[in-house]
Order: C-alpha cells, then structure tokens, then sequence
C-alpha cells in the first residue's frame, strides 16, 4: 500500500499526470491528495476534477471491455475475487442503475465491478457507456472537493496519527484484549 506521503509526492511531482493515472484504477486517495494539492495552490482544481473524470471514466471502460471479453478468465484465477463477483451480481438483480452510477463510491469493487457488468451481456454497452460517464463525473466532483475543502484538515490528522502511533496500537490492542476478555467471562457465565 502506497502511504500518504508517497501519494502527495507523485500528484506535487507529476501533477495532473498522477491524478489521471491513479484515477485510472482505484484512486480515492490520490484524487484527495489532488484536491489538496489544488488546495494548496499548486494544481488547478477544475483541472484536477476534468482529469480525474477522464482517468475514472477510461479506467471503467477499460474494465468494462476486459470484463465482456476476458472476464470468466480473469475471475478464474482470483478465489476472493470469484467470491465478490457473487455479491455484485446479486446486487445487479436489484439495482442495475444503482450499481452502474455508484460502484466507485464503494471502497474494493471499484475494478472488480466493471469487469462483472461487462460479463453481464443484458447491459448494452451503450448503457454502461451513459451510467459510467455520470458515475464519474459526480465522483470526480465530490472526491476532488472533498480534497480541496477538507485535505488540508485530513494532512494535520494524519501527521497527528503518525506522531501518537504507537499510543493508539497500544490503546486498541488493551481494546481488544478486554473485549475477548469480557467475551469469554460472560460466556462461561452462560
């Protein structure tokens, strides 16, 4: 996993290039560290939103093509990925519109759904074309704001974080201990 630091290097150093390229895939925490970066005066914000919108679009399309050509294969030789393939195309029954809109917004199917929309050959891919596009451009908008508005805030917490570290791993593993602990008295106590 890349950390905070490394992202806001790569989106100071290569700018709107990092945003597309990480919006291509995943991208939630670049496109924040993007917003900050505008934030901050070093980037231009519609410019980061008008990337990130081409780098989520292009990377759901080509997910998409991947999933309607290839994608038997590629969930073949992934078990969990199989797993959450599952639930997605549950979900898909019920809210197709839904889904096709707001996957992105979901942290860990971002991937993962286009490829099993595209498996799916009841979704045109007119359609998916249209839904992908509007996805995008609200997740492009919202994550980039967020970004700008609250980045400089998410930046204090983090370096806060890393400062009290250890005090707080300390803290939740004496959370978690008691916890077990409490579990264990009240079960023999049943």
């Amino acid at each position: 996993m890349i950390s905070l630091t490394t992202l806001e290097y790569l989106v100071r150093t290569y700018g709107y290039l990092a945003v597309l390229l990480g919006t291509f895939v995943e991208g939630e925490t670049i496109l924040i560290v993007g917003g900050f970066i505008a934030h901050l005066g070093l980037l231009k914000l519609p410019y980061v939103i008008i990337t990130a919108f081409i780098g989520s679009f292009l990377g759901d399309q080509f997910f998409f093509i991947l999933g309607r050509t290839k994608g038997a294969a590629v969930l073949s030789r992934f078990k969990k990925a199989r797993k959450q393939a599952e639930k997605i195309h549950g979900f898909l029954e019920r809210h197709q519109n839904l889904i096709m809109t707001g996957f992105r917004f979901i942290y860990g199917i971002r991937i993962l759904t286009p490829i099993v929309l595209g498996m799916n050959h009841n979704i045109s891919a007119r359609r998916f074309f249209l839904f992908n596009a509007a996805g995008a451009l609200v997740w492009s908008v919202v994550v980039s704001l967020g970004g700008f508005l609250f980045g400089e805030a998410l930046h204090l917490i983090m370096k806060d974080i890393s400062r009290y570290e250890l005090k707080i791993i300390v803290g939740l593993m004496a959370i978690g201990i008691m916890t077990w602990l409490l579990n264990r008295l009240t079960s023999k106590m049943s």
